[in-house]
């Protein structure tokens, strides 16, 4: 078919010469003209008909990042040309990868199979490798559990790895879960005992990968493991020894809101379900051997080894699935919300662990309260069970989201939780005043609408408009903001503030995407193989991404997405063969394929 190519760029990217690029498009056998048209200004239809009627064209391709976004404009000319608008095609460089070392070609033959119009999924099919039969997935929150069950329960091998002292991420901070308003514990800690338990996952905590090479179906992996000084196996949780235990820091579990000992168990239904030291604060471990120690004097079970050393482990897996997760953006950079200035501005997830019943106020919502600590002789405040339940408290959505100086994209799940918060604290606080600040209200999921509207009947004043600045103003926080509804300005005085703040990709994942050769999008997340077609896959045969670690998104979606990775996981393992790396196929292979397809 006489076909057009015309570039679309959204912007330049450095590792990709369009010119040249569009050099070898003029010479594919279809083609007869070609066109680098750029972004501005936007293409006309007029001038796009002229051209179609002129080369008397019977396809129209569009390359670019996001061809899609030009498609209407060239289905009007091709409809004004009297063309047929079936035969616009989209070579689109960001869906199909063409990034890194091997963008050129990988845009070529992008082009090539759209050309031919062969779907470039088709062409671009790497051959496969004998499968090693177990599994490596590095993040032990809700999908790593997810996945990890679902490989193991069809009899195959798992690693499972994970960072910090014990599973389950962090769902297992949050108290309810929205829309239902389900006891997140409920839900996550018997599959976390299921990890545990199973006989075909063997659980690494306190891991870190450090090393992989090989090739898919057959990756040979090192990983760290630092030395937890209590043996997990003799360990019953008794607290003797925490109990003993001088030192007070922060608990990483209670987002920092209270306090734990340097030798602690993360929460009550941790997994495993054992103590750990914490090296960096632990007295004895810093001043090698010299001082304290008495946790191990007063273990009834003698399980404590402070001279524990770490170790380094060796596997060879098969596949490896990445369900590394997310962190929160510092909100701490925005300094018009009063962040770690005010005392009552808290972040989502230290509202998550002062709203559950697990958490330092045994679910109590109450504001922080100024106590003079002895030692230090300073004032400090904290979040005491006797302390006052704030008379009104606002939420605020956005924070560090959609926002060109921090996040530009949406952190999804926002929204939601927020709306969850003003229903908790309705519930908790009788006649308490919660106020809504948000921009958009992206109530996507399956019963989120009719939750959102649940809200509003339930008295919660939801305010459209950005929330400016937090401010005090004679020990009154006031919190400043506009109402687009009522086209005003709004001012509340508040007792709480509680900040919807962005996600950020975990740390560790540019690491990670070095280490493994995977790529990340422009905001940090990993990146998928194909939107679309291949959520789950990456560029690399035999690894997957699962959650949060790909892109925000809620629980239900993650869960879903955990099981995808674990079927493509056991569909390599049936098949015996593995899919090799997209990134080893050469332009050369993908036209032959492509054109072999396209004769048929």
């Amino acid at each position: 078919m006489r076909t057009g190519v015309f570039f679309c760029q959204m912007e330049d990217r450095g590792n990709l010469n369009l010119d040249a690029i569009a050099k070898y498009t003029a010479n594919l056998p279809e083609v007869e003209t070609v066109e680098i048209l750029g972004l501005r200004p936007h293409p006309d239809a007029n001038r796009i008909c002229g051209l179609i009627q002129a080369n008397n064209l019977e396809r129209i391709v569009i390359a670019g990042d996001m061809p899609g976004y030009f498609k209407p404009v060239f289905t009007k000319a091709m409809a004004m040309a009297g063309g047929n608008t079936n035969e616009i095609r989209l070579a689109s460089f960001q869906e199909h990868g063409a990034r890194g070392e091997n963008a050129q070609d990988r845009a070529k033959a992008i082009i090539a199979c759209a050309t031919m119009g062969v779907p470039f999924s088709l062409a671009a099919i790497p051959g496969g490798n004998p499968v090693n039969h177990a599994t490596l997935i590095i993040g032990g929150g809700i999908a790593g559990i997810q996945a990890s069950l679902e490989i193991a329960n069809a009899g195959k091998q798992v690693y499972l790895v994970e960072q910090s002292g014990t599973i389950g991420g962090h769902m297992a901070m949050f108290d309810k879960t929205f829309p239902t308003l389900d006891c997140a514990a409920c839900i996550l800690t018997p599959k976390m005992v299921s990890v545990g338990q199973h006989e075909m996952i063997r659980l690494l905590t306190k891991s870190k990968v450090i090393a992989v090479t090989g090739k898919p179906g057959s990756y040979r992996v090192k990983i760290r493991q630092t030395a937890r000084r209590v043996d997990v196996n003799s360990c019953v949780a008794c607290n003797q020894c925490a109990d003993v235990c001088p030192v007070k820091v922060a608990s990483e579990f209670d987002a920092g809101i209270s306090l734990r000992k340097a030798i602690y168990i993360p929460f009550p239904q941790a997994v495993p379900n054992a103590y750990l030291v914490d090296e960096k604060n632990c007295i004895y471990v810093q001043s090698e051997g010299k001082r304290c120690g008495v946790c191990m004097k007063k273990c009834p079970k003698e399980c404590i080894n402070l001279d524990e050393t770490d170790r380094t482990l060796d596997i060879e897996v098969g596949n490896i699935i990445l369900a590394t997760g997310y962190e929160l953006l510092d909100v701490s950079k925005i300094e018009q919300y009063g962040y770690g200035v005010y005392p009552n501005v808290l972040t989502s997830l230290e509202f998550e662990r002062l709203t559950n019943a697990s958490g330092t106020t045994g679910g109590r919502i109450v504001t922080r309260t100024k106590v003079f600590n002895k030692k230090t002789k300073q004032d400090e405040w904290i979040f005491s069970p006797e302390g006052i339940p704030p008379r009104s408290v606002a939420l605020i959505h956005c924070v560090g989201s959609r926002n060109k100086k921090y996040n530009p994209y949406c952190s999804r799940v926002c929204c939601m939780y927020s709306l969850k918060f003003a229903h908790l604290i309705k519930e908790k606080i009788p006649n308490v005043n919660v106020y809504e600040f948000y921009i958009d209200m992206r109530a996507f999921g399956k019963g989120y609408e009719e939750f959102a509207e649940r809200i509003k009947h339930e008295g919660t004043y939801v305010v459209r408009g950005h929330s400016a600045s937090v401010e005090m103003d004679n020990g009154q926080m006031i919190v400043n903001g506009e109402d687009i509804f009522n086209d005003k300005l709004v001012k509340f005085k508040v007792d709480m503030v509680v900040l919807a703040v962005g996600l950020i990709p975990a740390p560790g994942t540019e690491e990670l995407s070095r280490m493994l050769g995977i790529f990340r999008d422009p905001d940090g997340w990993f990146s998928e193989l194909d939107y679309n077609g291949s959520p789950t896959d990456t560029d690399k045969g035999g690894i997957y991404v699962a959650g949060m670690c790909q892109s925000p998104k809620d629980i239900p979606d993650t869960v879903a997405q955990a099981s995808a990775v674990a079927a493509g996981v056991l569909r390599s393992l049936t098949s015996g063969k593995g899919i090799g790396h997209m990134s080893s196929l050469s332009l050369s292979e993908i036209e032959a394929r492509a054109k072999s397809i396209h004769t048929i």
